[in-house]
């Protein structure tokens, strides 16, 4: 019972903080701060009231809509929402369970925090490359460097290296693609995000998120062609899909590696 009060706990404070990346996705698109300034519609300026920022349900409420305007809201909102709120629920089953910590102690709390912070990151990344084709440097810059002062912070050499080797691997890897293909397959901003994955993920989850990464881009490249969306020589963005690629060997990569293995073996 007090685990599941924690996290429902968890799943509303991930709805806030998803509410939170809405406006920093907004307001990065604008070239705005997201530290001052209080919310407001983007189509008619109407400062919004408490009752218009309650995650989800003032979208259910309202119909989709603003209530001063009656125009439009879009689905980014609540889906942004729901999914900091079900990433922040996994990454804490994730601590409980796999990492064997208890709630309330130091290092579950430390793990926590920095994994949740790593995921308000992933999600800015996913949506903003979604919508612009673009991975901003004030997103990817700062997560970089968190997870490298996270690194030094656990004071483990072994573990910086495997983290380091990893991110040298992954960037080189697509900073060879950019350069081969004169940034027509890839941008810099993939690389940047490669060299993230690496010091966040190590060695050989890395491996485990490029595959994944690969195989759902191809996949949903496929699909989006058949169906008239795209065509081959369309641009398709390639973040969104490391993204995925980082989550899913987050939380299964060893899992999957180890299955691989034993097939081979």
């Amino acid at each position: 019972m007090t685990n599941l009060f924690f996290y429902l706990i968890i799943f509303i404070f991930g709805l806030v903080v998803g509410s939170f990346l809405n406006c920093v996705i907004y307001r990065l698109e604008k070239n705005k701060s997201f530290l001052k300034g209080r919310s407001f519609c983007p189509y008619c300026k109407h400062v919004l009231k408490s009752q218009d920022l309650i995650p989800v349900f003032s979208f259910l409420i309202l119909k989709g809509k603003c209530r001063y305007c009656r125009k439009h809201i879009s689905w980014q909102y609540p889906l942004v929402e729901l999914a900091a709120g079900f990433l922040f629920v996994f990454i804490l089953n994730y601590e409980l369970g796999i990492m064997n910590y208890e709630i309330l102690d130091f290092g579950f709390i430390l793990n926590f925090l920095f994994l949740i912070l790593i995921s308000s990151f992933l999600i800015l990344i996913f949506v903003y490359d979604l919508k612009h084709y673009i991975i901003p440097d004030k997103v990817v810059y700062p997560a970089i460097l968190i997870a490298f002062i996270y690194l030094i912070a656990a004071y483990d050499l072994r573990l910086m290296i495997y983290a380091l080797l990893s991110a040298v691997f992954a960037s080189g890897f697509f900073l060879f693609i950019v350069l081969i293909s004169q940034g027509r397959w890839m941008g810099l901003g993939d690389v940047k995000l490669a060299f993230f994955m690496g010091l966040f993920l190590g060695f050989p989850n890395i491996l485990a998120a490029l595959f994944f990464a690969f195989l759902i881009g191809a996949i949903i490249g496929v699909v989006i062609v058949s169906v008239g969306r795209k065509t081959l020589k369309s641009e398709v963005p390639f973040g969104p899909f490391l993204v995925i690629g980082t989550f899913i060997a987050f939380f299964w990569g060893r899992i999957l590696i180890d299955w691989y293995l034993n097939i081979l073996i």
